[in-house]
């Protein structure tokens, strides 16, 4: 007969979960652990209070949002990941922001957005990209034969290899641009420290620049680069540039570099905020400018200020009641305020006793540029909110349709006095 089966015991069934755990404990070396990435939303329905996504979020032809209005900055924390970091990435169909003169601030350790795949559009309307970037990142990078078009865009204060990045036979149309302040880390010939086209095929990234300041960006040897013979760049309308510097922060860099670029440009741009619903060349003069002017004495400021009321009007109220009228670069609801001031409001007693005709105190977001058109025709003085007491200032106007105009891109009071 066969021999019976070994007996059951306690020892060997100790031994046998024993060696299970041992062989659990031991790593198996094929399995690598995957990094964690920034949370993705794929075509997502929720929405920051400002108006575009909370975090991270790729968009397609399949999605159900378009088109995004903001209400606010929209900032964003540095990603865990720097690889992954990329705030917004649209890699088919069309979209659009409408910045509403708002801010898209960082991510400070990443990208803020891509722009990927034939047929993929993206249209960003007077929007601010600020405080975005890292040393090896493109802070927008339109690539792989994308569209990115742009009117009233500001680059300021990012930080990144590329600022905007243009390659692979994409396109950009970029009208009423700021690169302002950004800066390039690497110190690399190829990229610019403010646009950077680069690595076409036969057609190129082509990319067309009407209207655009570069000013105060650094680290690199050039300010923009084209450095594909394929490719193109043209610049049309006015542009300047002013106050780039090379990475040792004292030598001037070179505007622009590169075997395709067509500069037909007509001359530096205003700088107060883009304002180009105003004339790029002055208006004929008209009668009472063209008679001679006695010398004037502009008021000096009194050694103490009055407080200044708070007299609240909207703009459309106060165009209303006073027949001025306001514009400002980015949109009258784009942050900028208006109020109009009496006297005590004006706080200062030699402009008060030079007989003002009218004065209207601006505060917000004025940096974007603002024009004030005075119903009468005088000589207007501006006291800077930046200095205390304020500091008076001159400032040339025009007249237009007996309106006397001036523009600012700074907070404090417009003061119209009698010729």
């Amino acid at each position: 007969p066969p021999p019976p089966p070994p007996a059951f015991s306690v020892k060997n069934v100790l031994l046998c979960f024993l060696f299970l755990i041992l062989f659990l404990a031991v790593p198996v070396q094929s399995q690598t652990p995957v990094p964690t990435t920034p949370p993705q939303l794929t075509n997502p329905t929720a929405m920051a209070p400002c108006g575009l996504p909370a975090s991270y979020a790729q968009f397609t032809s399949a999605s159900t949002v378009t088109r995004f209005n903001m209400t606010a900055d929209c900032m964003f924390n540095s990603w865990s990941v720097p690889a992954s970091s990329v705030f917004l990435t649209f890699t088919s169909g069309t979209f659009t922001i409408d910045g509403n003169g708002y801010s898209i601030v960082g991510p400070s350790n990443g990208s803020a957005i891509y722009v990927e795949n034939a047929g993929t559009v993206l249209n960003l309307n007077n929007v601010v990209i600020r405080q975005a970037g890292s040393q090896n990142s493109e802070v927008i990078l339109v690539r792989d034969e994308a569209r990115l078009n742009g009117s009233n865009v500001v680059f300021r204060d990012n930080t990144g290899d590329h600022i905007l990045h243009v390659r692979v036979n994409s396109q950009a149309s970029l009208e009423n641009v700021w690169f302002l302040n950004n800066r390039n880390p690497e110190n690399n010939v190829n990229h610019g420290s403010a646009l950077t086209l680069v690595a076409g095929f036969a057609g190129g990234p082509t990319v067309t620049i009407t209207n655009a300041i570069f000013q105060g960006n650094t680290g690199a040897p050039n300010v923009v680069v084209q450095n594909d013979t394929f490719g193109t760049l043209a610049f049309n309308g006015c542009l300047t540039f002013s106050g780039n510097l090379q990475a040792d922060g004292t030598t001037a860099a070179n505007n622009y570099t590169g075997p395709n670029i067509t500069d037909s440009n007509t001359g530096a741009c205003p700088a107060a905020g883009f304002s180009y619903w105003l004339a790029l060349t002055p208006a004929p003069a008209t009668e009472s400018q063209r008679r001679p002017k006695k010398a004037e004495k502009i008021p000096t400021a009194a050694p103490t200020s009055t407080p200044r009321p708070q007299i609240a009007a909207t703009h459309v109220a106060l165009q209303a009641a006073t027949g001025a009228t306001f514009r400002t670069a980015f949109g009258l609801d784009s942050g900028v305020h208006f109020r109009q001031l009496d006297g005590a409001g004006i706080g200062i007693q030699s402009i008060i006793d030079a007989g003002y005709l009218e004065a209207f105190d601006v505060y917000g977001y004025v940096e974007q540029g603002v024009e004030v058109c005075f119903p009468q025709i005088g000589r207007v003085v501006f006291l800077d909110a930046r200095a205390m007491p304020r500091s008076i200032v001159a400032l040339a106007s025009t007249v237009v349709n007996g309106q006397t105009c001036v523009s600012i891109n700074s907070p404090g009071s417009l003061v119209l006095l009698p010729n």
